[in-house]
């Protein structure tokens, strides 16, 4: 079996003859197997344990059993302790995620003390089909059902290669040293009603189902490296990252919409259910809206828009006057009052906004629209309500939501900030004094 991992290792390019590895050793036939062999194999390794503290005496047992057998091939033995369940409270995630977690982290940090090349985990052939069966019956994409991958950044996984009989034959008649942990033997765990019940049920029906498994995987990490050059060149293609603008004319040329969509909203926190939600909501009405825990789209017209979720807890207006001539929040905003002289120029730019100073009544109002608002947009005699003015120039839902108003002291609209100033308010012949108003981007 030694000649087995040396020819996976090879073969996937694992790491280099000269590596220092890390090693995660629990103390169990996986990891004992994996350090012994990786010993054999002429690699420079450092073993590493975790206590979570989750099983009381096996805790113990299982570190002295683990110090004792890397003492026993004369090599470095390093061992922490986790309150794993006081992480879980904290993080606001499941026990099992927490150790997970703690012991990826505390892994890296001491490859980086150690000055070690890459970190080794006794992951087999059997844990990645449950791990296959595992994201097949929660709901993944093609991805999820490839299995473990051999290699994750530093992380690197010799023994997929060798499955878990072969592993224990192998430590038998090696003579070397294991405990067993009880909990695998329970179905506490869906990884474990996997491993204990649905695996024998389909070998029942199937006695080489662990075989055809790991084909079917194989075939779907070859289909996946298509699948993935697809994906890299469809999501740039349809998605503005910086404006949050998912096409959906562009999106629509493509053979699988909601393939694209679920790849790339994933990564926003959406669910595979909801996404395929939003996939149904392309040829519908704009206005639908859709959520994930730190983040919105919505549909608009020939696009969905992504944004941040957010909850303003900031005041509601703010004010404008000539002691206070410039706000911070909830944008900048300078104002400026100055008399008309003969080389007075107008610029004519949606940043900034000029008014007839005289007629104006201070302090101004900076605030969001509401449903009733109207004004007079410069250029026009009579009042246009606010909400058809957005609907006129095409504003999204999110860009409505993002509108601010400059009112005057008697609440008339001066400037929907950005965009438009009121006709009432404009320069004339007869202006004598100017309120230049000045919106900072970015």
């Amino acid at each position: 079996m030694i000649r087995k991992i040396r020819q996976y290792i090879e073969a996937q390019n694992l790491c280099l003859p000269e590596t220092k590895i890390i090693v995660g050793l629990s103390g169990g036939a996986d990891s004992v197997v994996l350090l012994y062999a990786l010993q054999r194999l002429g690699y420079s390794c450092v073993a590493a344990h975790c206590d979570f503290h989750l099983r009381g005496e096996e805790s113990f047992r299982d570190e002295q059993s683990a110090c004792t057998f890397a003492a026993s091939l004369q090599i470095p033995f390093l061992k922490t302790d986790f309150d794993t369940l006081g992480a879980a409270h904290q993080r606001a995630i499941s026990i099992e995620m927490a150790a997970r977690d703690l012991r990826y982290e505390w892994f890296e940090h001491i490859r980086q003390e150690q000055q070690a090349d890459v970190i080794a985990v006794a992951h087999h052939r059997d844990d990645s089909i449950e791990t296959m069966l595992l994201n097949l019956i929660r709901g993944t994409g093609i991805k999820g059902l490839g299995g473990i991958k051999p290699k994750n950044g530093r992380i690197i996984r010799p023994l997929l290669g060798v499955s878990k009989q072969e592993i224990m034959h192998f430590a038998q008649e090696n003579a070397l040293p294991f405990v067993t942990d009880s909990s695998n033997l329970q179905e506490d765990f869906t990884r474990n009603k996997i491993r204990l019940s649905l695996i024998p049920l389909l070998q029942s029906i199937n006695p080489s189902i662990e075989e055809s498994l790991v084909q079917t995987m194989a075939y779907l990490n070859e289909a996946g490296k298509i699948y993935d050059r697809h994906i890299q060149e469809a999501i740039p293609a349809v998605f503005d990252e910086e404006s949050g603008r998912i096409h959906i004319p562009l999106l629509k040329t493509f053979p699988s919409p909601e393939s694209i969509l679920f790849e790339l909203l994933k990564n926003y926190g959406f669910e595979s259910e909801r996404i395929g939600d939003i996939a149904h909501a392309i040829d519908s009405q704009s206005g639908k809206e859709f959520y994930s825990e730190h983040y919105r789209l919505v549909k608009d017209r020939d696009a969905f828009l992504l944004s941040v979720r957010t909850i303003n807890h900031e005041p509601t207006t703010y004010l404008l006057s000539p002691t206070t001539r410039e706000i911070q929040q909830p944008l900048k905003l300078r104002m400026r009052l100055e008399e008309i002289t003969s080389d007075f120029q107008i610029k004519k730019e949606n940043a900034v906004a000029y008014l007839d100073a005289d007629i104006l009544q201070f302090p101004f109002i900076v605030r969001k629209w509401k449903q009733g608002d109207k004004f007079v947009p410069f250029g026009m005699t009579h009042f246009k309500k606010l909400s058809d003015y957005f609907n006129d120039h095409k504003f999204s839902k999110p860009e409505k939501e993002d509108a601010w108003l400059l009112c005057s002291g008697n609440g008339d609209i001066l400037w929907v900030i950005g965009h438009r100033t009121d006709n009432r308010y404009r320069i004339t012949e007869r202006t004598r004094r100017v309120c230049c108003l000045m919106m900072e981007c970015g």
